[in-house]
């Protein structure tokens, strides 16, 4: 047995014996922190599609969420539509929007340095941001659904479970997205792209019309997470930037390429927050967590690369 696969080994002994103390000493704090990591890892999944294949640190990607939970809160609010019945539109109508963004700003950038690609990226999520502002100006506004306040009783224990929507859908994104790109013919063009962008377009695939699609695939998903969002939690325009920091810290730690380490270090951070959260008093530390795990995760990773 190689010394890589062994220490993958340990260290999931390692979580699932942690999970399992967790499950008895603090069984609340462990449901609450699986659904807020299936949040964290729906929203940095993209991210790192994005950067992966496209190349490009997209630093308006929460401002898109944030968009689709407002388009979901209005189509509730004013048709009725419930937001998981809007996922399906939103995903067609960002899939459009990040079409749009593509050709008119990010393949413009491609080639320019990573400094300007951030200036570019972070300069459309302050128009996102000022445009949500002047139209919906800054208060929290969230929807009245039922099954959003909907509970389980085991035991003595009594927790929401509307939550498990966004660790199911976690699950169900990086096994498609994990599909699409080993198994589709796009997806395996779309690997080979993010590899080697020019021996990629030397075998004959269209570069450009790959980051197309894998730029407005990324944006679509994200516009739908938007209204998986709003069943939960309120929306507001500065909604996004949290979920910006998160998702990079998570890409930081567990790689671009790497979804399915995205999605345990998700887990990990939030059960992590929810943990502290547990401790009358210690709430307000539980916002630098992933601070914390960012710095972990890069000495870690720093330390793998020297021994290479």
């Amino acid at each position: 047995m190689s010394n890589k696969r062994r220490q993958r080994i340990c260290l999931a002994a390692g979580i699932g014996a942690a999970i399992a103390v967790l499950a008895f000493w603090k069984p609340v704090a462990l449901i609450y922190g699986l659904q807020a990591g299936g949040l964290y890892a729906l929203v940095a999944l993209p991210l790192a599609v994005a950067l992966g294949i496209v190349g490009i640190l997209n630093l308006s990607h929460g401002t898109l969420l944030m968009l689709g939970g407002y388009f979901a809160f209005w189509a509730s609010t004013l048709w009725g539509v419930d937001p998981l019945v809007s996922v399906a539109p939103l995903l067609l109508v960002f899939f459009l929007i990040g079409m749009l963004l593509y050709r008119t700003t990010i393949r413009r950038a491609l080639n320019a340095t990573l400094f300007s690609q951030l200036l570019l990226t972070f300069g459309l999520y302050m128009v996102f941001q000022e445009v949500a502002n002047l139209l919906w100006r800054g208060n929290a506004r969230q929807l009245s659904i039922s099954y959003s306040s909907a509970s389980a009783t085991i035991g003595s224990i009594t927790f929401g479970t509307s939550g498990f929507i966004y660790l199911a859908a976690a699950i169900a994104l990086v096994v498609g997205l994990v599909l699409f790109l080993r198994r589709a013919k796009t997806g395996q063009a779309a690997v080979a792209v993010g590899q080697n962008p020019r021996g990629a377009q030397l075998c004959g695939i269209n570069k450009d019309r790959i980051y197309l699609l894998i730029f407005s695939l990324t944006v679509a998903i994200t516009g739908a997470i938007g209204a998986l969002y709003v069943i939960r939690y309120a929306i507001f325009p500065a909604v996004g930037m949290p979920f910006n920091l998160k998702g990079l810290c998570l890409i930081a730690v567990a790689g671009e390429g790497n979804l399915g380490g995205i999605v345990w270090f998700a887990l990990l951070l939030g059960i992590a927050e929810s943990l502290i959260r547990s401790f009358p008093g210690y709430g307000g530390w539980a916002s630098i967590v992933f601070f914390a795990l960012l710095i972990a995760g890069i000495l870690v990773r720093t330390q793998r690369e020297r021994r290479r």
